[in-house]
């Protein structure tokens, strides 16, 4: 850099903690203008390109150049996990053999702020040709894209965040916002519900909570803390302490439930001088457990946890004979929680 440059440059000015969130409170609100301006095109328009994609038979395909393209790709996410199968195929690439992907079932939803994407426009008369619905979603009613469209839905703007007006902040929210519109619309005509979801998201952590039953996180067998009703206290401690949970089932000898022995009840029975020696399990179990079928989901085990407060629960079978147990760290590894 010479003298010359560095005099050319206009001097900057000192910018406070004050000035930038101020800059960053006219971003939030220009942006949240430009999404509240979309409420008035949600009309028999946006009616019409939900109808195109309820009717699609294939998949929706998701198409976006630059930054639309990386709306595009959560667009086509969302609408993947809500119902609608969708994928993002990149224009460049398509043009370039990945149109392949694209058949005669499918919808194709464009996404060009100036609806002039040269790497869109190339293969709209591919698109025509294979007779695919398209959905354009543009800021130029009248641009190219836009009067291809089966279908065009206007997500101008009246001005970007960028105060030079060049990189795209308002448009591309104004888009996101429209695709979720798309998206949640969808989702309430296809009566998609929680366990819908649940199931597209299995590693989620609603997924777990919707999905996961009793029987794949309770202790099975040899694991089940169990003693007989007169087993003396002492020896129903070495049975908790071994098998960790925090209590020991009393069962008959049928295998039917009588109570629960727990560390709270331990403390209670010491507070009392009960003699561990001589106790039986039977005079001082607390007697009617709580208990849960293995089919259950988790979630409701911790429903019922958290409702009586306490840390543990038996699982029964329909003639009260246990067959598992499960506590709250349990559900904790799990994910539930």
């Amino acid at each position: 850099m010479t003298d010359m440059d560095t005099i050319r440059q206009p001097p900057r000015r000192r910018i406070t903690d004050d000035d930038l969130c101020q800059l960053g409170r006219d971003v939030i609100e220009l942006e949240a203008a430009s999404i509240l301006a979309l409420r008035q095109r949600i009309d028999h328009v946006f009616a019409r390109a939900c109808r195109a994609l309820l009717d699609c038979p294939g998949r929706v395909i998701v198409t976006g150049m630059g930054k639309s393209g990386h709306i595009g790709g959560k667009i086509a996410a969302t609408l993947a996990s809500t119902g609608t199968p969708a994928f993002f195929v990149h224009p460049g690439e398509a043009s370039h053999g990945d149109l392949g992907m694209i058949t005669r079932a499918d919808v194709v939803l464009a996404l060009s702020n100036s609806g002039e994407t040269r790497e869109i426009t190339i293969l709209l008369p591919l698109i025509k040709r294979l007779d695919v619905p398209l959905i354009a979603l543009t800021g130029k009613p009248s641009s190219t894209i836009a009067r291809a469209a089966t279908v065009h839905i206007d997500i101008s703007v009246t001005e970007e965040a960028c105060p030079l007006g060049l990189a795209p902040t308002s448009s591309t929210t104004a888009t996101l916002a429209m695709g979720d519109a798309l998206a949640i619309a969808l989702l309430e005509a296809r009566g998609f519900t929680r366990e819908d979801f649940a199931r597209s998201h299995p590693g989620g952590s609603l997924g777990r909570r919707l999905l996961l039953r009793i029987e794949d996180v309770m202790h099975v067998g040899e694991r089940i803390p169990r003693v007989a009703p007169r087993t003396m206290l002492s020896h129903a401690l070495v049975e908790m302490t071994n098998k960790g949970l925090g209590m020991t089932t009393v069962v008959d000898a049928e295998n039917q439930v009588l109570g629960i022995f727990t560390d709270g009840d331990l403390r209670r029975a010491l507070d009392h001088q009960v003699d561990v020696h001589t106790t039986r399990m039977g005079e001082i179990m607390t007697p009617g457990a709580r208990t849960i079928h293995a089919h259950s989901l988790a979630a409701e085990a911790l429903q019922l946890m958290e409702r009586h407060k306490i840390n543990a629960l038996l699982v029964v079978d329909n003639d009260n004979r246990l067959i598992g147990a499960l506590n709250m760290h349990d559900l904790l590894q799990s994910g539930v929680v």
